[in-house]
């Protein structure tokens, strides 16, 4: 009975863990941003409706929400965009930038030109 409460008592710490801090598949090889860090954002959008991600690599979006779009993935079409939405739930801290179907928003307003083809690396779809 020890041995399986050990078991038991292990596992819910292990299993935490075992969740975060992997490697996801890749959306994309390539982004379109304003600069070679993408620390730019290229545009502002708006949420055309609510979206609850599937996994870490993704952000949820509230409809009529801003959001702040730095990266186009290329390759695949211009099926995805990453941005950054920021929310009380974030508080004080920096939002969190991550990506989303770009079927869900559409651009308001154009800040700066994409024309810098960066490649993605395993960072882009890292999940913490």
């Amino acid at each position: 009975m020890a041995s399986k409460l050990c078991f038991v008592v292990l596992l819910c710490i292990l299993l935490p863990f075992s969740e975060s801090g992997r490697q996801m598949p890749k959306l994309s090889d390539k982004k379109l941003c304003a600069d070679a860090e993408c620390s730019h954002p290229i545009l502002i959008a708006r949420a055309l409706e609510d979206y609850y991600p599937g996994d870490c690599r993704f952000i949820p979006i509230r409809q009529g929400q801003l959001i702040y779009v730095y990266a186009m993935l290329k390759d695949r079409g211009n099926l995805f965009w990453a941005g950054s939405v920021q929310d009380s739930y974030y508080g004080q801290q920096e939002a969190r930038i991550g990506h989303f179907p770009s079927s869900v928003a559409e651009e308001t307003h154009a800040l700066m030109p994409a024309t810098v083809e960066v490649k993605t690396d395993k960072w882009d779809f890292y999940c913490h």
